[in-house]
């Protein structure tokens, strides 16, 4: 699933925002962020199943040997 950040604004100015795809405490990270550009601040919190579960990352390693050449 991709990762979106879902903002609602309400009429009296309250906003409402939910993550989706973004799992762990890692979407505290994007709300934080959120607060900083709108000048709020978080008054409520309920997390979702996705924050309980844990990412899964992938990591790709790649190692090049050279060997080197010894004349003499």
């Amino acid at each position: 699933m991709s990762q979106r950040i879902i903002v609602e604004i309400q009429q009296d100015g309250q906003i409402n925002v939910e993550t989706k795809g973004i799992k762990g405490p890692k979407c505290r990270d994007y709300i934080r962020v959120l607060e900083q550009l709108l000048e709020a601040e978080t008054i409520d919190s309920s997390y979702t199943a996705e924050y309980f579960e844990t990412e899964q990352v992938d990591v790709l390693r790649h190692q090049q040997i050279i060997r080197g050449h010894r004349n003499g």
